[in-house]
């Protein structure tokens, strides 16, 4: 089993269900257990236009590869209308793979650590809420890393 963990984040239609929705299906992959979720967080587009998004990470345990699991997740998307007009476009549903174990991934397909997880306190702030002391491969700990995006507006949704 491996740790992966994968950021969550809609920001068109009922986004909190899209977000509930996808949770679910990350529960019924198969070869993946313990699925554990973050808050819920609003945040504004970055490098985007559109309505602000609502963000989460799961943390889940899975034998999947990978390549297999970036599958999963775009397969998820798709369920959800996800759809792809241009790059940054407002989105029913985004799945990222962010973290697979401690592994460092560069393919034309995949890179992992996903490579702006560091900059975004859309993900580092629930990632945060699930491994503060988690070590990203290459950049250091997620609280560490936190502390250098406290310029970006992230705002708790959930207790």
């Amino acid at each position: 089993m491996t740790r992966a963990f994968v950021g969550l984040g809609a920001n068109l239609g009922d986004a909190r269900a899209a977000l509930r929705s996808a949770l679910d299906a990350l529960a019924r992959l198969p070869g993946s257990t313990r699925v554990v979720s973050s808050p819920i967080y609003r945040s504004a587009p970055i490098d985007s236009s559109g309505p602000d998004y609502l963000n989460a990470v799961a943390q889940l345990d899975t034998t999947l590869d990978a390549p297999a699991l970036l599958a999963q997740l775009q397969q998820i998307e798709r369920a959800h209308g996800r759809e792809r007009p241009y790059h940054n476009a407002p989105r029913t549903l985004d799945l990222d793979l962010l973290l697979y174990g401690d592994a460092v991934i560069e393919s034309p397909g995949l890179t992992v650590p996903h490579p702006r997880l560091h900059e975004r306190a859309f993900v580092l702030r629930p990632l945060a809420d699930l491994a503060p002391d988690l070590l990203v491969p290459g950049r250091g700990a997620v609280r560490t890393l936190l502390a250098g995006v406290t310029d970006q507006r992230i705002d708790k949704l959930d207790p």
